[in-house]
């Protein structure tokens, strides 16, 4: 299952990604961007190359990089769902999911080619339109 947060608006194509994911067999895989506000997004702490926990919106970030909300799960989420709590916000997290299957050892990741945009305020859709609508974007302006 792939999973897409609906303000996303990305450049590139996740094909790669997904074709990736398909041969782990079980398992998860994110999409991750390096970012010039990481404390805005949910921060995967990376050790050896290897995702060993994420933090959502951390005041003191562990990496330059953001999960920009494509997520790549096996049928086993389900049964993670139903362990879920709701957090502080009365939520269920998605990064939570995640956690899970750090957790297990089974999460894999990939840096997304191209640019990456989270349109989910308003002056992130003005900027995103705008930057769609020039024919792309430089990293200053995400």
């Amino acid at each position: 299952m792939v999973v897409i947060l609906g303000d996303n608006v990305v450049e590139g194509n996740i094909g790669r990604a997904v074709k990736d994911f398909r041969k782990q067999k079980e398992g998860a895989k994110i999409l991750l961007k390096e970012v010039p506000d990481p404390q805005r997004f949910g921060v995967p702490e990376i050790v050896d190359g290897k995702i060993v926990a994420i933090q959502e919106k951390p005041k003191t970030p562990k990496s330059r990089y953001a999960v920009i909300g494509i997520y790549m799960y096996d049928g086993k989420v389900f049964d993670i769902i139903k362990t879920l709590k709701p957090s502080g916000r009365g939520e269920l997290e998605i990064t939570d999911v995640s956690n899970a299957y750090i957790q297990e050892g089974k999460m894999t990741h990939d840096v997304l080619e191209g640019w990456w945009s989270d349109a989910g305020t308003f002056e992130s859709l003005l900027r995103t339109s705008n930057m769609v609508a020039k024919g792309g974007a430089n990293k200053r302006d995400l």
